[in-house]
Parts: structure tokens; sequence; C-alpha cells
């Protein structure tokens, strides 16, 4: 059993700054990536931002420059600096990750999200 635990998301004014932070835990022989999706009303889980094994990363367009993704591979955790954050940001947050098990299983495993609210 694999869980992914998020933290970090709450209520900020536009500019200001919010970090998540996503730590899985369980039965993980090792992970390929994980990344952040955030979910607007009405629409579909869109990639924030991801981060693969070897530090690649990769960004929406819409927060380059403002949003950073770094891992840390020992403690199997990833996390989100979002700064200069405008209303528009305004989403239902998730943590992401494929994780292979013990049973060379790679699955596709979700957080139970997180929710950030940017005030104008």
């Amino acid at each position: 059993q694999v869980q992914l635990q998020e933290s970090g998301g709450g209520l900020v004014q536009a500019g200001g700054s919010l970090r998540l932070s996503c730590a899985a835990s369980g039965s993980i022989l090792s992970i390929n990536d994980m990344g952040w999706y955030r979910q607007f009303p009405g629409k579909q889980r869109e990639l924030v931002a991801d981060i693969i094994s070897g530090g690649s990363t990769n960004y929406a367009d819409s927060v380059k420059g403002r949003f950073t993704i770094s891992r840390e591979g020992a403690k199997n955790t990833v996390s989100l600096q979002m700064n200069s954050l405008k209303p528009e940001d305004t989403a239902l947050y998730y943590c992401n990750a494929h994780i292979w098990t013990p049973a060379m299983l790679r699955n596709n495993y979700w957080g139970q999200g997180t929710q950030v609210t940017v005030s104008s």
C-alpha cells in the first residue's frame, strides 16, 4: 500500500507565496517521477510541474518563472514553491507519483488534494 500525503495549501493574497509538500510512504521500491497537478471547478486535472528521478523538470507555461518543483529522493518527497501567486492559480492541487512497488508493479498514485486559494 502506497500513500501520498500533501500539506501546505491555504489562502494567500495575490503576489504572495505558498509551499506545497508531498510525502510518499508505504511499499515503495523506487519512484520514477513525482509532480503536481491542479483542477479548476468543472475542468480536468492539468499538469502544473513534474520532476523525474534524474532531476529534469517540466512546467506548465502558466507557472514558468513563478513555481519551482524540487524533490528529496532519499525522503520520497516533492515540494512546489509557488511565488507571485495570482487569483487564477486558485485550484485544488494534487500530488502525483509513478511508483515501483516491491512486487515490480509500476502504479500511478494520487494524493487527496489540497486547496490553494489566492485572493485579489
